[in-house]
């Protein structure tokens, strides 16, 4: 089923994307999401590198988010 979503991109993903977040139509579950955004926006992280999370709380790669939904993908941060 067809979900639209809105993503929120952080750290070198809204770099990448050169946006805070979009909404996003999307039919499949969050690893086929992400895929399809690297692919659009040039992510250099592959899936292994970055968490999800939806709806505020952590999420697993093969949970597909409903209409509605808010996602975020959040990069491995470095702190110093």
């Amino acid at each position: 089923m067809m979900a639209r979503v809105t993503v929120l991109y952080f750290a070198s993903l809204r770099d990448a994307a050169a946006r805070d977040s979009e909404a996003v139509d999307h039919e499949g579950d969050l690893a086929a999401l992400y895929s399809h955004l690297r692919e659009r926006h040039g992510f250099a992280l592959p899936i292994e590198r970055v968490r999800v999370a939806m709806d505020g709380a952590f999420a697993d790669w093969r949970d597909c988010p409903r209409d509605g939904a808010e996602v975020a993908f959040i990069p491995p941060v470095s702190g110093g």
